[in-house]
């Protein structure tokens, strides 16, 4: 049976395609046979090779990971990369201070001399894709329980990684694919010096701020340039004065041709995560239990930051970064809230149910190979809900949002070593030496008052939200002791806490004494969250093995369901290609989305009252003057762009890539009307929101006088 399905799935894979064109984050090396006409037909004069080819140089060559969860691209030969701002956006404010606010002045190289190190920072390229099924199925006894299945299947993917890469500088990943139904390889080249060589303001690179964000129309100059560097010989290398950039297998030439309705456009990327192929169970908690709390707990605690981040500029740049990482999926949770509740997404998952319980009723093998699917599911959502709920906001309103019990955490190894009384001096040092290099990245973003204002407010609403059995056994003594009253506890926690401060920290860390960390009520407080953390996860498990299960099954029965369909996986952060056209659309009734913004739009919207529109002087002269270059078009200047490519998160800092593979955009948002595309894809009103490119030339050469950037760019007029 193993067998016969493996075969079902290969089949479907390549058959002949039956959806949407412009659906789907399509997996490369079936391009030729699942996609490469359709897009022809759209207007593509590209072959599949001239996209993905492991022999020689094609477009996936100029498409990297950047950072941890965006996506960028070369766009010369001396290892210039293009993404997003909000990608870069931890770096820039990294390098920030009052003295030189990039963030608010941005910044711009004159020279390779003067590109700022950014340690930590990495960028990953594609080497290739292998179909890894075999190897992984095969080797599986059909009667393995759920969690031995999960140990086998890991155990396996580790060696075929191995085999993979030995004797070489590369690194592998075996990621599950429909459903755990199938395997896949991706094998990768990283390179870990990357420098920052120019960023606009935010007041360019952020404008519109958290009002415009998931919106159209945008006008945003949402991008960022890097450069990556290897070592003298071409390879992968720490940082060095000796490294010299690195010489990309391919760069992506740049279009100054535009974008109008109706024209081609492919995006290269690595899309974090879908779940389109979701149960209505699933649906029901991301709308019961995901996003309220979400909403509720990040909206409380942004309130705070902002407050203080609009009153110091210190502040304001220590939680810049902070505040953009939890308002963006804030926003996200609320939009997918309101899209889905009026979609029906919930019910039309119900449709879907309804129909295969009945293709499985009509056949006795179906029953039996696919009849617990469902019902695995149903009970796993339900049965962990509590659990779920407590995780939640154990990890969102005290392990996200109570920066001081992280700091605390990290002091764990140092405790126990002190409270052992038996380790060495040496060993002691290390662990000093350790927290010591961790207290200084952590303590400059870093404000007390800030932190102790959300803690009181955190373990408050924690309290009231979360039933008692959940709750970490401190909160219950803290609750008692300072009756109900958490400002008080705050009070005294950041009173008598060594991790209150740098200075605290480094004081006790002169002498470090077991028992001042074993009443430390940071740590205490860290320690009984991560015990209680532990236990609830441990709790959950048996239903995740459930839901893991039952999630296979139904995307396998789907799949022999629709045997005329073509599925595509879902967006699991490896490479993939969605393909479509640049267009309009309408949003609701009587109202039309051109399919393009200009500068005129950035003026109509500007507020020097409001941090999210103040536009900067420089970019207000060059618009009174209608000064765009050759850059401008008929007298405006393009800004942002929109089409129907399939993307999601992950896919910020993405190509556009034009019919002659030219860049002609940078993603960097989806729209409003279309928030529940993760989980069902809406082809009348999903669209990717770009950067024109051009309003990209035009910052870097009119706004900032930074054209030897565009002089090493392969331009295509």
């Amino acid at each position: 049976m193993r067998k016969n399905l493996t075969l079902l799935i290969t089949l479907l894979f390549v058959c002949s395609l039956s959806i949407e064109a412009d659906e789907g984050m399509w997996m490369l090396p079936y391009l030729e046979k699942l996609n490469i006409e359709r897009m022809r037909e759209l207007g593509l004069e590209l072959d599949a090779d001239d996209i993905y080819n492991i022999n020689r140089s094609s477009l996936k060559d100029a498409v990297v990971i950047f950072g941890g969860g965006c996506t960028g691209e070369m766009i010369s030969d001396r290892g210039l990369l293009l993404t997003n701002h909000h990608c870069g956006y931890s770096v820039i404010q990294s390098h920030s201070t009052i003295e030189n606010d990039y963030l608010s002045d941005g910044f711009w190289a004159a020279s390779p001399d003067q590109e700022i190190p950014s340690p930590g920072l990495s960028v990953v390229f594609l080497v290739r894709i292998e179909d890894v099924t075999d190897s992984i199925l095969d080797q599986l006894d059909p009667d393995l329980g759920e969690a031995e299945r999960s140990i086998m299947i890991n155990l396996l993917s580790r060696r075929l990684e191995r085999e993979a890469t030995q004797e070489t500088h590369y690194f592998a990943r075996v990621q599950p694919f429909f459903g755990g139904n199938r395997y896949y390889m991706m094998v990768y080249e990283r390179f870990t010096d990357v420098r920052l060589a120019g960023t606009p303001p935010s007041s360019i690179g952020k404008y519109g701020g958290d009002t415009d964000n998931w919106m159209w129309p945008r006008h945003t100059g949402d991008f960022a340039l890097f450069r990556v560097y290897s070592g003298p010989d071409g390879l992968p290398a720490d940082y060095s004065e000796d490294n010299i950039p690195v010489r990309p297998k391919h760069h992506l030439p740049v279009s100054m041709r535009g974008v109008e309705p109706g024209d081609f456009a492919m995006v290269l990327g690595y899309p974090g995560g879908t779940t389109r192929y979701m149960t209505s169970y699933e649906v029901d908690d991301v709308l019961r239990i995901t996003h309220p709390n979400r909403i509720k707990i990040r909206g409380l605690r942004q309130d705070i930051l902002i407050e203080d981040m609009l009153a110091s500029d210190k502040v304001r740049i220590q939680y810049a970064n902070k505040y953009s990482n939890s308002s963006n999926y804030w926003k996200f949770s609320i939009g997918q809230s309101e899209v889905l509740e009026r979609l029906g997404i919930y019910d039309r998952k119900k449709t879907i149910e309804q129909e295969f319980r009945e293709w499985m009723a009509n056949d006795r093998e179906r029953s039996i190979q696919y009849g617990d699917a469902l019902g695995l599911i149903e009970r796993a959502v339900i049965s962990r809900r509590d659990y779920s709920h407590a995780i939640q906001y154990i990890n969102e309103a005290i392990l996200r949002s109570c920066e001081i019990v992280t700091m605390a955490n990290r002091a764990n190894n140092l405790q126990r070593l002190l409270a052992e009384g038996s380790a060495g001096q040496q060993e002691i040092a290390g662990a000093v030496e350790t927290l010591s290099n961790a207290a200084g990245s952590f303590y400059r973003d870093y404000n007390p008052p800030t932190d102790r204002k959300v803690v009181a407010a955190m373990l408050e609403l924690f309290y009231a939200d979360v039933d008692t059995e959940y709750h970490p056994t401190v909160l219950s003594g803290i609750y008692e002791q300072y009756e109900g009253d958490f400002e008080a506890y705050a009070a005294h926690l950041f009173d008598n806490s060594v991790f209150a401060s740098e200075q605290c920290l480094m004081d006790f860390l002169e002498d470090p004494i077991s028992g001042v960390l074993d009443n430390d009520p940071a740590l205490m407080l860290a320690r009984s969250t991560f015990e209680k953390l532990g236990e609830l996860r441990e709790a959950s498990q048996e239903y995740s093995h459930d839901m893991s299960r039952g999630q296979r099954l139904f995307m396998a029965g789907l799949m022999e369901m629709h045997p005329d369909s073509t599925f595509y996986p879902d967006a699991n952060f490896s490479m993939r290609l969605t393909y479509g056209t640049a267009g309009g659309y309408n949003p609701r009734n009587a109202v039309w989305y051109d399919h393009i913004t200009t500068l005129d739009g950035v003026m109509e919207k500007e507020d020097p009252d409001h941090h999210e529109f103040v536009v900067p002087e420089r970019l207000r002269e060059l618009y009174s003057e209608r000064d765009y270059g050759h850059y401008g078009v008929n007298g405006l200047m393009p800004v942002n762009f929109i089409t129907n490519n399939d993307i999601t998160g992950g896919n910020s800092g993405s190509p556009v890539i034009n019919a002659r593979g030219e860049l002609t955009g940078l993603v960097f948002d989806g729209n409003w009307e279309a928030m529940s595309g993760d989980i069902a894809f809406e082809p009348e009103l999903q669209r990717s929101i770009a950067v024109d490119i051009r309003y990209i030339l035009f910052i870097i050469d009119k706004y900032a006088g930074a054209s030897h950037f565009i002089e090493e760019m392969t331009i295509v007029n």
